[in-house]
């Protein structure tokens, strides 16, 4: 359905798409991740043109659609577009929003538009909300009728561009279970995500993208579990283990804490599992561990296993032999180890290391 050959976009001080290349098959879900910079929203906007390429084909149904001639209009028709931050029109309201392309360009009569427009709000659950305006939803719901505004459009293929990352985490689920229905009806999509196990369990393929260039592609299952090349292993290594240097003397809080709440989300973690790692954070090392004066910097690893679905948080300091007490009265001991399934402690004459499973 989508053939791109040597793609390249260049802008003045910087390159995000060197030589791009891939085949996209009708019916196609691809989740494309990556670090940042890397060029996945770039590469989005060049196949609906909405970045002109510097050089390189896209072909969409065998038509060069970087031709001088494109048909551009027709290809806006064929192709929807979801953005990270929604871009509704705030003037109108939310029915207004959807009817406004289908009679515009679709040519559709008022009551078809304002008929297929609460036909889709119904089926992204917010036809209660068509007479509200967009300041009065949640981002959540903002997304969500994006998504309805896209579809107006009949579109063969569906791009999203982030579609969570402007979300607050309880807001997240919604959208992805809104574009997890789509997945499943047939749609060809391009989903540039930070949502791994989305991308995971409604994918069926996914593009690692890095340098400019797709570095590799491949199912859900060889990019997360055993991927070929070394980027896409760390890669994939960074985004299952959350590592932080905690220095007592300065250190904040409540970003650390933010960091646990943020990891948790892209793991697709129970909201329940994400604050018993922050309790457990809070309880070790601010009731604990930084009151000692012979420790240092303290070393924390937080280790998701979604073959087991538990979480492994790793603690790693100097100082004299330190673990949990076996005292009863321990109120810290206590809420640690009501909250996770075992804690074990080494030591080695110099380092001590204490693992919580939650």
């Amino acid at each position: 359905m989508i053939v791109i050959r040597n793609l390249r976009k260049e802008y003045p001080n910087i390159t995000p798409l060197k030589n791009v290349n891939a085949e996209i098959k009708k019916g196609d879900v691809i989740s494309i991740i990556g670090p940042s910079g890397t060029g996945k929203s770039t590469l989005l906007r060049c196949i609906n043109r909405l970045e002109t390429p510097t050089s390189g084909e896209i072909l969409v149904d065998g038509v060069d659609i970087c031709a001088k001639k494109a048909d551009l209009p027709g290809l806006h028709r064929k192709m929807g577009m979801v953005f990270q931050s929604f871009n509704l029109f705030g003037h109108m309201s939310i029915i207004e929003n959807l009817m406004c392309a289908p009679m515009d360009l679709l040519r559709k009569s008022k009551k078809e538009a304002y008929d297929c427009g609460m036909e889709l709000l119904q089926t992204v659950g917010l036809a209660s909300k068509a007479e509200n305006y967009p300041d009065e939803l949640s981002g959540g719901q903002k997304q969500r009728v994006a998504i309805a505004r896209a579809l107006t459009m009949e579109p063969e293929i569906l791009l999203f561009d982030e579609p969570t990352s402007a979300l607050d985490p309880t807001m997240v689920g919604e959208v992805l279970s809104v574009i997890k229905r789509l997945a499943d009806s047939g749609l060809t999509m391009l989903i540039v995500t930070h949502e791994m196990s989305f991308a995971k369990n409604v994918s069926n393929r996914v593009f690692y993208m890095d340098e400019g260039i797709i570095y590799e592609d491949g199912t859900p299952q060889q990019i997360f579990e055993n991927p070929k090349n070394e980027k896409t292993r760390r890669f994939i290594r960074q985004l299952k283990v959350l590592s932080l240097v905690i220095n007592k003397s300065d250190f904040d809080f409540p970003a650390i804490n933010s960091s646990l709440e943020e990891f948790g989300r892209k793991q697709m973690m129970p909201q329940r599992r994400i604050y018993r790692t922050q309790l457990v954070f809070e309880e070790l090392v601010m009731q604990r561990l930084v009151c000692e004066k012979d420790i240092g910097e303290i070393h924390m690893d937080v280790e998701y296993s979604e073959k087991e679905d538990s979480v492994d948080m790793i603690f790693r300091y100097g100082g004299k032999k330190l673990g949990l007490p076996d005292d009863e009265d321990d109120l810290t001991a206590i809420t640690l180890r009501g909250v996770t399934k075992s804690i074990s402690h080494k030591y080695d004459g110099k380092e001590n290391v204490l693992v919580l499973k939650i």
